[in-house]
């Protein structure tokens, strides 16, 4: 492993944990070059109460390098292409930094793109239509997708928990269900944090693991 490949890594795992010490459940899929995030729609939008999973691709290069992001659940959004989950942001895309984290995209960057979309560049575009000229129909619309794709139960059940290892800063239950149609991804239970960051070693796959027991 070379050294920048090495302080890559320790970033990301740094980052992750950092992610999850904010609240977000992260359910690694792949080491830490991949996982999936849970996302809760921002309040007092018309996206409050959904519950989507956002799969999160780290790149060699990061922290230099953007990671790319993916909503795996359906959602109605300009900005969000609607088959594929493709985001079309801008301070990931083109203006990313390494003074960003993945708090930032989760904390500000997506709550703000779902408050505020960006009509004028859309990857949907009846989405885009309905924003600007039918707004009320456009949060309707917004809205049903969330009971229909992105309701809390459909967030549960994207992969069973045998299949991925599940970290949350607080206790959860044991996921239960099985992939849907609409987003069906297979996980895989490789992890691969460096252990003089986190500690798995007291980790049983089928459990969720809190901040609190892991070793820094």
């Amino acid at each position: 492993m070379t050294s920048a490949t090495a302080i890559g890594k320790r970033r990301i795992d740094c980052d992750v944990v950092k992610l999850i010490s904010h609240n977000h459940e992260v359910q690694i899929v792949n080491g830490c070059s991949e996982f999936i995030v849970r996302f809760h729609g921002p309040k007092d939008t018309a996206y409050e109460n959904g519950v989507w999973r956002i799969r999160v691709d780290m790149p060699d290069k990061y922290p230099f390098k953007s990671p790319s992001i993916g909503f795996l659940n359906k959602i109605f959004h300009p900005n969000i292409d609607e088959a594929s989950g493709t985001v079309c942001l801008d301070v990931i895309n083109q203006a990313w930094t390494a003074l960003y984290d993945l708090t930032n995209i989760f904390d500000t960057f997506l709550p703000q793109l779902l408050t505020y979309p960006n009509a004028a560049d859309p990857l949907n575009g009846e989405a885009a239509r309905l924003y600007i000229h039918k707004p009320e129909e456009y949060r309707r619309t917004c809205r049903e997708y969330v009971m229909r794709f992105a309701s809390e139960h459909r967030a549960i059940e994207g992969c069973s928990p045998g299949n991925a290892y599940s970290i949350s800063s607080t206790p959860s239950e044991h996921y239960d269900g099985h992939p849907q149609d609409d987003d069906d991804e297979s996980c895989s239970s490789m992890s691969e944090f460096d252990e003089s960051e986190v500690n798995f070693d007291d980790f049983d796959a089928d459990d969720t693991m809190t901040v609190d027991q892991m070793e820094f």
